[in-house]
């Protein structure tokens, strides 16, 4: 049974240079880089906070831009915004490895050599203090963001979208563009635009990460979220109840379920009390991997020190030390949708390198190549990479292996 949706005249709310979907930290990196080459640009998000999973979904811990053998991978905008996550205060990690109240990274945040070997360059961040910082940092390079604003549909011509139509409070606004940024997690813009894409075949497992306040100390419990790839689990691992992302009713239910496991948890530990309390709780679904573009290069995880020709930046294993990637600039964009680029978990690599590529490092590493792409060009295939590249450089960013 079907509904026919009376025709419409959607009004234009503007013209940009660069349109990016989604505020997570992908699109905080891609916006702000588009900004930087003085270009127009809009950012699209439908929470009322920035930051994606990394702040409204509670995931405080900005995993390392290191290899864990001393050398930093990461660089640019990726390093901005670690550094940012804690420039006014950070939070120790509670799970006993800083127990003297360090945080994790400061060996690397005060220039400690000898303890740069011994420990990851990563911090814990205060989720609510990362989104208004990262809000400030955007506007103040003239990004305009507009919150609680969803993209329902997009305007093709020629192989090119032209324009997206939103929904906010203010009704459906169209917004014209000459490229788009796809930093919503979900390919949503890649989906809407028909371009090629492929869902995480494994499935999420629930999550239900939370902050209580526990003998005076803020503490982060983190349930479940941590998954290794199906192929090396054993048969009776592979059981657990899977979540795709795809579906409104299947993540409706994924919510309650999360929250219920929570509730249960912190009941189990104390309840309310004078001395324990329930203080914080994610405000979207924590899913890690739902659904990427086919890119023209899908990258995987067996590539380890390969060195590729348009390598946009580098990312290392967040889960154990020493391997470390490039990422090619041809696994950010599609064969369909000229103008199109993704980044974050939206990009083109296999269901076993999406639990690399996921996190928050990559995102902005992928974020900050897009967004200056975007801001260049509004037809990737054909771009000019040694201008993309020369630009990534004054950005700081670093390339190739044999740099660090």
């Amino acid at each position: 049974m079907f509904i026919t949706e009376q025709e419409r005249k959607i009004p234009i709310g503007g013209q940009y240079d660069v349109i990016v979907a989604g505020g997570g930290i992908a699109g905080i990196s891609a916006a702000l880089a588009a900004a930087r080459q003085g270009k127009s640009v809009l950012l699209l998000e439908k929470m009322f906070m920035l930051g994606g999973l990394a702040t409204a979904g509670l995931v405080t811990i900005y995993l390392p831009i290191c290899d864990g053998n001393g050398r930093q991978v990461s660089f640019g905008i990726a390093e901005e915004l670690l550094r940012l996550s804690v420039k006014l205060g950070y939070e120790p990690y509670m799970d006993g490895t800083a127990k003297e109240g360090k945080p994790r990274g400061i060996a690397w945040l005060t220039g400690d050599e000898e303890g740069k070997k011994k420990r990851r360059f990563e911090v814990q961040f205060n989720a609510n203090v990362f989104a208004i910082l990262c809000e400030q940092l955007l506007l103040e390079n003239g990004v305009k963001i507009l919150y609680g604003t969803s993209v329902c549909a997009t305007v093709l011509e020629n192989k090119k979208i032209t324009a997206v139509i939103t929904e906010n409070k203010s009704g459906r606004i169209a917004y014209k563009g000459k490229s788009f940024v796809d930093a919503s997690g979900d390919a949503d813009l890649c989906y809407l635009s028909g371009a090629k894409t492929e869902g995480f075949k494994q499935g999420n497992i629930l999550a239900s990460w939370y902050y209580e306040m526990i003998d005076s100390e803020y503490r982060l419990k983190m349930l479940g979220f941590a998954d290794i790839p199906d192929k090396y689990k054993k048969a009776e691992d592979k059981s657990k109840k899977r979540y795709t992302g795809l579906d409104a009713q299947e993540i409706s239910d994924m919510v309650c379920d999360s929250h219920e496991n929570l509730l249960n948890h912190f009941l189990e530990n104390g309840g309310i009390n004078k001395d324990h309390a329930l203080t914080n709780i994610a405000s979207i679904p924590q899913l890690r991997m739902t659904r990427r573009i086919v890119g023209v290069y899908t990258l995987n995880d067996e590539e380890v020190f390969k060195s590729f020709p348009d390598s946009i930046g580098m990312i290392s294993d967040w889960r154990k030390a020493g391997p470390v990637y490039e990422i090619p600039f041809s696994c950010l964009y599609g064969k369909d949708i000229k103008n199109l680029i993704t980044c974050g978990r939206c990009i083109s690599v296999t269901d076993d390198m999406w639990d690399i590529s996921r996190v928050i490092p990559p995102c902005a590493v992928t974020g900050e190549a897009a967004g200056i792409a975007a801001a260049i060009s509004d037809d990737f295939a054909n771009l000019d990479y040694n201008i993309l590249a020369e630009k990534l450089k004054q950005a700081n960013v670093k390339l190739h292996l044999d740099e660090i």
